[in-house]
């Protein structure tokens, strides 16, 4: 593996890997040809037992969690199920937010399939979100998100929903242009959790790109 395929690394230690996903590069392969380039299959090539724990959309920077064997895949995996990881993200959106923070608990339900697209369904799965608003300005457009749940375009979903969609989202906001840094505005910038082997906080940062 070449060092200008590797994304950063942020933590890694006998059970796992945190990195620094770019935007733009899929967490795992897709259907297709053109979808085979990913972030697991590069790093699969220098480390072949690597697996992920979670994912990040394509369009989604930021820090992600893998795991070096599979005591460790199966360890980290009940963390998350238990929701015993926190995660952070930031986001600018296209519009200011209806306050200065909230939760949203809004039940989605895939509404389409290519490309998917999910929204508010009163039979579909719950999800719920933490946000504030960055700051005190009320016009502000930058936020933090905290996922309670972890359902695909959770983020992406919610924030359209309360008409404030992501920043240069090709799905949700795609009537309302693209970004001046022509990508998606949405950046996992911290996750924390226990250690399951070493009993540990780990917490990881990666610094806003936008």
């Amino acid at each position: 593996m070449r060092a200008s395929d590797a994304p950063p690394l942020l933590h890694q230690d006998p059970w796992l890997l945190v990195v620094d996903k770019p935007a733009g590069l899929l967490s795992q392969p897709g259907l297709g040809p053109e979808l085979r380039d990913s972030l697991i299959t590069r790093l699969q090539r220098q480390e072949p037992g690597l697996a992920l724990v979670h994912r990040l959309d394509r369009d989604t920077s930021g820090v992600l969690l893998l795991a070096r064997t599979p005591e460790s895949l199966r360890a980290l995996s009940a963390l998350f199920a238990a929701r015993r990881v926190h995660k952070l993200y930031g986001a600018d959106v296209c519009a200011p937010p209806p306050g200065l923070g909230g939760c949203i608990d809004v039940p989605l339900a895939r509404l389409q399939r290519h490309p998917p697209r999910y929204g508010a369904d009163p039979d579909g799965r719950a999800c719920r979100t933490r946000w504030r608003l960055s700051g005190r300005d009320a016009s502000s457009r930058r936020i933090w998100l905290q996922p309670l749940t972890g359902r695909s375009h959770q983020l992406r979903a919610h924030l359209a929903s309360l008409g404030c969609p992501i920043l240069g989202d090709p799905i949700y906001a795609a009537d309302q242009g693209r970004s001046a840094t022509g990508r998606m505005h949405l950046h996992a910038t911290a996750l924390s959790l226990r250690h399951p082997f070493t009993g540990e906080r780990l917490r990881c940062r990666s610094a806003m790109p936008f």
